[in-house]
């Protein structure tokens, strides 16, 4: 699944739109339905923003598109006219480039400021403070759902949650309150540095994630990994270096 840090790469490709009045089509069938060129086509584009897993393009005329990619989603910026096989859901054509979308399952026009997410991870600088805040709403809950809940911290997802959490040595398993601030604030340092390497372009560093069964690269350990919260989203850790419990011992 695409995260804030794919998010944020793309925001910046299609900076290069911003201040044009683009053409706006919707070859997806299922995003036609949504009349979305009708209402934007001939607008000008006035920022392109990341805020948390999602896409903010605001118009002209107080309209403001929201793009989620879900699993598969990516946006490109090509040059205005290339040959393209296939029909992504929207193409935002400019006087030399195209900003195209690809398996965009949930693109939203809005005329009103989109739902609240929590602090963006990625933000310019990290508000930490309201981040460690949100985490502490629900003591019971468990420290690795938590990180991937978007409206307490907006912008981890599945793979910066594993390598942030194994890096502060802490168990996804733990209750948020059996953590002191200092580890709070840890993780999310550590997502924060990770993510926004990943931004200016480096290789993600994965020590644990999709390595279950291997010997963990710090303690030797077998890596483990099971389903954790309502959305069973797969969590792996180190059960030797990473302070907390394991779901069989909790």
């Amino acid at each position: 699944m695409p995260e804030g840090d794919s998010l944020h790469r793309a925001a910046r490709r299609l900076q290069a739109l911003v201040g044009e009045r683009v053409e706006v089509e919707t070859p997806h069938p299922r995003a036609a339905a949504e009349r979305i060129a009708e209402r934007l086509d001939g607008r000008q584009l006035l920022a392109v923003e990341a805020q948390g897993k999602n896409l903010l393009l605001s118009f002209d005329g107080g309209y403001t598109l929201r793009s989620h990619l879900r699993m598969s989603g990516r946006w490109s910026l090509v040059r205005r006219g290339t040959p393209r096989v296939g029909r992504p859901w929207l193409v935002l054509r400019g006087a030399e480039h195209e900003a195209v979308l690809w398996n965009g399952p949930v693109l939203q026009l809005h005329t009103r400021t989109v739902a609240r997410l929590g602090p963006d991870i990625l933000a310019q600088p990290p508000d930490f403070d309201a981040m460690v805040a949100r985490l502490r709403a629900d003591a019971r809950r468990e420290l690795g759902e938590a990180l991937l809940d978007q409206r307490l911290v907006a912008g981890i997802g599945n793979l910066w949650r594993a390598e942030a959490l194994w890096r502060a040595r802490l168990s996804p398993w733990l209750r948020i309150g059996e953590t002191s601030d200092d580890d709070l604030r840890s993780v999310i340092a550590e997502a924060n540095r990770l993510m926004r390497r990943s931004v200016d372009g480096a290789r993600p560093e994965r020590r644990v994630y999709r390595r279950a069964g291997r010997p963990c690269p710090r303690c030797g350990t077998a890596i483990r990994s099971r389903g954790q919260g309502d959305d069973n989203r797969i969590a792996y850790w180190c059960p030797g270096c990473q302070r907390g419990p394991s779901p069989s011992s909790k």
